[in-house]
């Protein structure tokens, strides 16, 4: 999974969670709504306004805790998130000390050949002096 995939996928997760979770409470509010309407004894007109106001009050509840399952699913998959570009970050930055460490290595490398050149072409110098 690429670094841009990830949050893609904890989105679409997410989503299709909170998806799932609406789609439920939605059902059990259509379902309560039947049950009330099929129920003979609401057919009272006295009963009838208290009821109304209790079905609205559910369904004020019902969303306050899809709000907050919600909340809790998007703080969790944040935290997640968090934490995989923690992981990530911690990798990339030994990958840097990793390649200071090459690099340092090559350049020492690359100024002790140069040393080793200026030696021999001295050495030459002295040698072709010397015919």
């Amino acid at each position: 999974m690429s670094a841009q995939q990830t949050p893609r996928a904890f989105l679409e997760a997410a989503m299709a969670s909170n998806s799932k979770k609406a789609d439920k409470n939605r059902n059990k509010g259509k379902k309560m709504e039947n049950e009330a309407s099929e129920n003979p004894q609401l057919s009272d007109k006295t009963d009838l306004a208290p009821s109304e106001d209790s079905q609205s009050l559910s369904k004020t509840e019902s969303l306050e805790n899809v709000l907050n399952e919600v909340n809790k699913e998007m703080n969790n998959l944040l935290t997640k998130y968090a934490d995989v570009i923690s992981a990530r970050t911690t990798l990339d930055s030994s990958y840097v000390q990793e390649l200071d460490e090459i690099l340092k290595e090559a350049r020492a490398t690359e100024n002790h050949l140069k040393q080793k050149r200026e030696k021999l072409k001295q050495r030459f110098a002295v040698i072709a002096n010397t015919l």
